[in-house]
């Protein structure tokens, strides 16, 4: 079974579907980690952004980002070196989804994340795993959730546990803005899948979430 987590920024697929995974035995794929590595790829290589947009597959390929099963998940790298926390700092975060809307790199992408769920047993998350990439998917789901509740989670998450408002509001922002992107790029936007269930997370624990998501799985599973 694969099993897909689409979902806006900050939303909580990437705890969720890892949890997920874990409680199923299942490998997990964070879709998201791709995009960031080939972003910090880029940058580092000193390709001035104004010409993503024309990038090659070759040149796509150049930026040696490769992805390596290991226990339930997989390794990243660029050039052989392991990718770090740095594909999460502000600096990635401030031109991926630039990369992300790139042919080239889509392409590329998507062959690479479709190989890593050939043989099942997979949770993917991402914005179109379930449009694009995985659309005969067993299980997809949506996660939704209130923009100042995700802003409060992304900062907790950069080792800000007590954020005052307006830095909550101000990460809000930079979140609906992100969004606005994802939404309106020509090249699979961020929707909901027709056949997607819906679930809000705004209110729900993680436990809730990763129990909701488990429970679909299994009667999806049953014969």
């Amino acid at each position: 079974m694969v099993i897909a987590i689409d979902g806006p920024a900050a939303s909580g697929k990437s705890s969720t579907a890892k949890a997920v995974a874990a409680e199923l035995g299942y490998r997990y794929l964070d879709s998201g980690a791709f995009y960031r590595a080939l972003t910090l790829a880029a940058l580092n290589a000193g390709l001035p952004t104004r010409t993503w947009s024309s990038l090659t597959t070759e040149q796509v390929r150049n930026l040696a980002v490769a992805a390596t099963p290991v226990g339930a998940g997989y390794d990243l790298s660029i050039a052989g070196a392991p990718v770090g926390d740095e594909i999460r700092s502000s600096r990635v975060n401030a031109h991926v989804s630039r990369l992300a809307a790139v042919p080239a790199v889509r392409g590329w992408l998507l062959d690479a994340l479709r190989e890593a769920g050939r043989d099942g047993g997979l949770v993917a998350d991402g914005r179109d795993i379930g449009t694009v990439v995985f659309p005969d998917a067993e299980l997809k789901i949506f996660l939704v959730c209130d923009p100042e509740e995700r802003a409060l989670r992304r900062l907790r998450q950069r080792g800000r546990p007590e954020p005052d408002v307006r830095q909550i509001r101000e990460e809000a922002r930079h979140l609906l803005e992100r969004d606005r992107l994802d939404q309106s790029r020509e090249i699979a936007p961020l929707i909901k899948a027709h056949d997607a269930i819906l679930l809000d997370t705004t209110d729900l624990s993680l436990d809730a979430q990763v129990g909701a998501i488990v429970r679909l799985a299994r009667a999806r599973a049953r014969p």
